[in-house]
């Protein structure tokens, strides 16, 4: 039975597919860039950095952290990766909403 959080909002759906999509180079500010990009929605990093948090709470994504480098000033990077459960319930997501678009009448989705 799921309850309330463990459904994912717009934002956070936007950022689980982010971090599926980047695979190895998938850290805040590389899905900030990413969500703005391919999907037109400018965001602020520490809104990022929250939603990262609740979907590895949720165990959606899991992190590790990278090292450390001159660019950054000796900083670490934390890299995100989409967890098996995470990537089912991005299935799941998918699967529901073409089933919900192909009931609207006279609507052709069409992708490119």
């Amino acid at each position: 039975m799921k309850t309330k959080g463990d459904f994912l909002g717009e934002f956070e759906e936007l950022i689980l597919v982010a971090v599926a999509s980047l695979l190895d180079e998938a850290y805040g500010v590389a899905v900030m860039k990413y969500i703005e990009k391919e999907a037109g929605r400018s965001s602020n990093i520490s809104a990022v950095h929250e939603g990262l948090k609740r979907l590895e709470k949720k165990g959606m994504v899991q992190s590790k952290m990278g090292g450390a480098t001159q660019v950054r000033g000796g900083r670490r990077k934390r890299y995100f990766e989409v967890t098996d459960f995470g990537r089912k319930t991005l299935e799941e997501l998918m699967q529901m909403k073409l089933q919900l678009y192909s009931k609207v009448p006279n609507f052709n989705l069409k992708l490119s």
